[in-house]
């Protein structure tokens, strides 16, 4: 009796532990998706290392802050004017080939960095000016990927094929400043662009071997009237202004990590720690999508967002009041953890419901969402460390992006009650894949 009731237990507990795994569906089942998926990691991964090696250069070519901080101000305006263009440029052209020329010209201008870099007088202006061209391309090329992904896996997929998209970033997002530094260390800079020029060409190539896939309408072309379209769509959705409203409440309310080096500096003593901090929610995000194979079984997605996002917020807030450094480490874990699975909600939110014609313009708008946010949230924190201390900033960060995730539940109750079985939007997209045959 004893070793049936151990067998019916372990018997549960695989099954249990089967169903946590990530699905890795999407990845067997489309070729197209796996070359989206691959290239995707790629071109994140040699994107950090220039990420690290960008403001290091500057700031050992000028030996100022504020030059390091001023890269952020100059690629402000081209984010926000080429997401939102390349958003209406994905709705009208051939996105695969967008992706392309975009991955090219990225590929061009790194490789103007690395040249600049290897120079025995490298010129500063040439980084900035360069750095403006990059983001610009980056901004182009990123709502095409966005929008391109639906297309590739079949509709059930689409749970899955967001998690592992988000899997590959957080590969890159991991490794690719660890490369960096080792490059920089031992090498120097100029090999980390000439890194980044590599990966940018084998990305470049997984693209080439994607098929086009032709819009399913006749489309758009890139206007600024075309761009207002979509901002009215988004804002008409109850549902999605749901979504965007709770990323920036976690973005621009809890988002702790410039505040890590006074962390360590003045909480702790301790500024060997550093690194730590910076990997700990990119830890606990990998944990939740290696983890994610529970997903598919949720079907009200706003709901999952609500509770994932408040989650979010309690981990950062409780971070900045724990005493112990591990302490801290453990709860910024989970806060990635929390905010990865909202991450993945939301994703397929926009995947399920947003129509073909409009994802592009769509996913220009989201990338804006979580890119401003987290600039004006590090402007809140460093402002309230000033005011207050590196602890109040924190955690009143966390306790304010739980009340701002409270108040988005309760005054949009679309959002809140989605549903992917029942929403009518969700049920229009499935219907017109099943028509074209990609259900």
């Amino acid at each position: 009796m004893t070793s049936t009731t151990g067998a019916t237990r372990g018997d549960r507990l695989r099954t249990a532990l089967r169903g946590l795994r990530m699905d890795t569906t999407p990845l067997r089942d489309s070729r197209d998706f796996r070359l989206l998926f691959w290239a995707g990691t790629v071109f994140y991964l040699g994107g950090m290392i220039t990420y690290v090696a960008v403001p290091y250069q500057v700031y050992s070519l000028t030996r100022s802050n504020f030059a390091v901080g001023a890269i952020g101000l100059v690629e402000l305006v081209p984010l926000v004017v080429f997401g939102l263009y390349g958003g209406a440029l994905a709705d009208h052209v051939d996105r695969r080939k967008l992706l392309i020329w975009t991955g090219v010209a990225q590929a061009f201008f790194t490789a103007v960095l690395a040249v600049n870099a290897f120079r025995d007088d490298p010129d500063v202006w040439v980084v900035f000016v360069v750095a403006v061209f990059l983001v610009s391309c980056s901004a182009l090329q990123r709502p095409s990927r966005e929008a391109l992904l639906p297309r590739t896996v079949r509709h059930d997929q689409l749970m899955a094929a967001n998690a592992l998209g988000s899997f590959g970033i957080q590969i890159g997002v991991l490794l690719g400043p660890a490369i960096g530094g080792v490059l920089i260390a031992t090498v120097g800079i100029g090999w980390c662009f000439a890194v980044d020029v590599v990966g940018l060409a084998v990305a470049t190539m997984l693209y080439v071997r994607m098929r086009s896939y032709a819009h399913r309408a006749e489309t758009t072309p890139p206007s600024l009237a075309g761009i207002v379209q979509g901002i009215r769509y988004a804002a008409g959705r109850r549902d999605l202004l749901g979504t965007y409203l709770v990323d920036i409440a976690a973005m621009l309310l809890a988002l702790p990590v410039v505040l890590f080096p006074a962390l360590v500096e003045e909480v702790f003593e301790n500024p060997e720690l550093l690194g730590l901090l910076y990997i700990a929610q990119t830890l606990g995000a990998m944990l939740a999508t290696a983890t994610s194979g529970w997903t598919n079984r949720v079907h009200h997605h706003g709901r999952a967002i609500v509770v994932a996002a408040a989650a979010y917020g309690a981990c950062v807030a409780v971070a900045g009041a724990m005493p112990s450094f591990w302490l801290v480490l453990v709860f910024l874990g989970l806060s990635g953890t929390a905010d990865m699975i909202s991450g993945i909600f939301r994703a397929t939110v926009w995947s399920q419901t947003i129509p073909e014609s409009m994802r592009g313009r769509l996913a220009g708008i989201e990338m804006l969402s979580y890119s401003l946010g987290p600039l004006g949230g590090q402007v809140r924190a460093g402002v309230t460390a000033d005011l207050w201390s590196v602890r109040g900033a924190i955690t009143s960060g966390g306790v304010a992006c739980v009340a701002g995730v409270a108040l988005t539940a309760a005054f949009l109750r679309d959002f809140w009650s989605y549903d992917d079985r029942t929403d009518p939007h969700a049920v229009a997209e499935r219907s017109v894949r099943a028509a074209a045959g990609e259900a």
